[in-house]
């Protein structure tokens, strides 16, 4: 049976407030009371919960996490990096998606207003970054995971989306291509302006230029990279490489060019970006972003701001790696 506090209250004969007192190590409690409960506390092996104590502190030890949506391929290592740096400082974590959505965000409001956690981690869904910077001008302390280009005014973790890409272009270039696609996502994320400029500018660097024609925006899914390619096909202009601006759209790509009789790679190459674990499967030549580490690092900045620490001016950027396989 678990020893609880009224327990430990009744052997030192001192009331529960006071043995909270001593737990949480408040000066006003004399020497002598102290010492008596905190030998009971060891006699009778009492282990306060990390709730009970965090409560007590003025905390809940819980952080919230708030997402898009589960379904995005990516989102799981990253919320598994940011459990294992939180649970490691014995803090739990209480996720949030918001898939059906003013519902769902009216859910995390009402959590936000009875505290329900001390800080908060986002993967920024569509449309809530205004409301997401009001909780922090508030108080709330907030890091956000791939700002993709926003700069909000607090702390947040990325990749070099810009650098990623530039190994892509010089990969391909390398592997003797020199007519370049590209599918991109949604044309108002800052990592998809990035990831362009990082490509066309490796490009402009080997004296290559990609017809404007064959710079297709995409959404980020495996359908809409199919239809990117058939628009690229149905240009009529020539091309060997398509670097998609993630992997979802790079499978997409890969599914367009087959069912179009266009052999990847020998007639076409393909590559992606994030590095999902399907892409490998598929024999995807890819950019590897470090996504649980991104959660990892996101935890360990929250953790600190809840510390007392001051934030970074800058983002916290953690490196991308070219992987090479079959595809490119």
């Amino acid at each position: 049976m678990r020893v609880t506090i009224a327990e430990v209250a009744q052997r030192a004969q001192v009331s529960k407030a006071t043995v909270s007192r001593v737990l949480n190590g408040k000066p006003d409690v004399d020497a002598a009371t102290a010492a008596r409960v905190r030998q009971v506390i060891a006699d009778v092996g009492y282990v306060p919960s990390a709730r009970a104590v965090g409560l007590a502190r003025g905390r809940a030890r819980t952080v919230g996490m708030l997402v898009p949506s589960l379904t995005w391929p990516w989102t799981g290592e990253v919320v598994q990096g940011a459990v294992d740096e939180l649970e490691s400082d014995g803090y739990g974590l209480l996720l949030y998606t918001v898939n059906r959505g003013s519902e769902s965000l009216a859910q995390f409001a009402s959590h936000v207003s009875a505290k329900a956690f001390d800080g908060l981690l986002v993967i920024e869904p569509p449309d809530t970054l205004s409301y997401i910077e009001t909780l922090h001008d508030q108080g709330l302390p907030v890091v956000m995971i791939d700002d993709r280009g926003s700069r909000p005014g607090f702390p947040s973790v990325g990749t070099t989306n810009r650098e990623g890409a530039w190994a892509a272009a010089r990969h391909l270039v390398s592997a003797g291509r020199r007519h370049f696609a590209v599918v991109t996502g949604p044309a108002d994320f800052g990592c998809v302006r990035e990831r362009l400029d990082g490509f066309l500018d490796a490009l402009g660097g080997q004296g290559v230029h990609v017809d404007p024609r064959l710079v297709v925006e995409g959404d980020f899914t495996t359908e809409r990279g199919a239809v990117a390619t058939e628009k690229l096909m149905a240009t009529g202009l020539p091309f060997d490489a398509v670097f998609a601006h993630n992997d979802l759209s790079a499978l997409g790509v890969v599914k367009a060019l087959s069912a179009a009789g266009r052999r990847v790679p020998d007639d076409v190459a393909v590559v992606g970006f994030d590095d999902i674990p399907i892409a490998g499967h598929a024999e995807l030549t890819t950019v590897r972003q470090p996504m649980r580490r991104m959660g990892e690092a996101a935890a360990r900045l929250l953790l600190s701001r809840l510390e007392g620490a001051t934030p970074p001016a800058e983002p916290v950027v953690l490196p991308t790696e070219f992987v090479v396989r079959r595809s490119g």
